[in-house]
This record gives structure tokens, C-alpha cells and sequence, in this order.
């Protein structure tokens, strides 16, 4: 019988302007992997679009890290410290944006890899390695967009 494999994952998204240029950025800690810590250029987006990309990416990777096989069977804890997605992502507030039901639902079929997931909204204090891989994607702007 295998143990369960929990993992913790920090998720952040920002733009400078809303909408302006914008990034994700994740860490993920898990027992039997590497730290991983990741930056994206999102180009120009608004922060809530930055925010559900952050998660949707860190899932991925996440996957990726550990295939899908130990994902079936992993326990994920997702921190944001974005209270809006996490209350969304939670069913406690409806998703009205046009722009963010389609990544909701890429994040709802992210989730579906993992045998438990959990949103958790954390104080931005609590989430500075993720906010620090933001401000670094941030800052090298000259790198190729992602396109989720």
C-alpha cells in the first residue's frame, strides 16, 4: 500500500495596469520532489486573468513533476492570495467575467488529475516566493508570451 503524496503548491498573478503587462508565477513543494518555482509573461492581461493562470500553470507542472499515475493518487493545497479566485474555485461566488469562464474552466479540468485538491486564500505576506517569480517574469518582458 503506497502512502499519499501531499503537495503544497503557492500560486500569484499580477499585471502592472489592469489590464497591463502581466505574469504568473508558482512553487511547488511536494516530499518527493525538487522545489519548483516558475515566471510567466502573460503579455498584457488583467490581474484576475494573471491570477487563474498561475494556478492553471502550477497545476500542470505539477503533473508533469510527478506524472500521471502519482497525480491520480496526489493531494494538492493550492495558496493564492487571490481571495476572488479561491472563492470561485470554492462555489462561493459565481464566475460572471466572460473572460475568466473559459480559464475556470481550464482550472476545473486541471483539477480533475488529482485525487483531492483544496483552495486556500493566503495574506500576500504568505505568498512571497510565488509574487517574487511574478515580479521576475515581470521584469523580463522580452521573453516569448505564453499562450495558455
Amino acid at each position: 500500500m503506497s502512502s499519499i503524496s501531499v503537495y503544497t503548491v503557492y500560486t500569484d498573478g499580477g499585471s502592472r495596469g489592469n489590464p497591463g503587462p502581466a505574469a504568473a508565477g508558482y512553487v511547488i513543494e511536494g516530499p518527493d520532489i525538487r522545489r519548483t518555482e516558475q515566471g510567466h509573461y502573460l503579455g498584457v492581461q488583467t490581474n484576475n486573468v494573471a491570477e487563474y493562470s498561475a494556478a492553471i500553470l502550477a497545476l500542470n507542472k505539477l503533473k508533469t513533476l510527478i506524472g500521471a499515475e502519482r497525480a491520480r493518487a496526489a493531494h494538492v493545497r493550492v495558496m493564492a492570495d487571490s481571495e476572488l479566485l479561491v472563492r470561485q474555485v470554492n462555489g462561493e461566488y459565481k464566475v460572471r467575467d466572460a473572460g475568466l469562464k473559459k480559464l475556470f474552466v481550464d482550472l476545473y479540468n486541471a483539477r480533475q488529475d488529482f485525487a483531492k485538491i483544496s483552495f486556500t486564500h493566503v495574506r500576500r505576506e504568505h505568498n512571497k516566493d510565488a509574487d517574487a517569480m511574478v515580479n521576475e517574469a515581470l521584469d523580463r518582458q522580452d521573453s516569448p508570451k505564453l499562450e495558455l
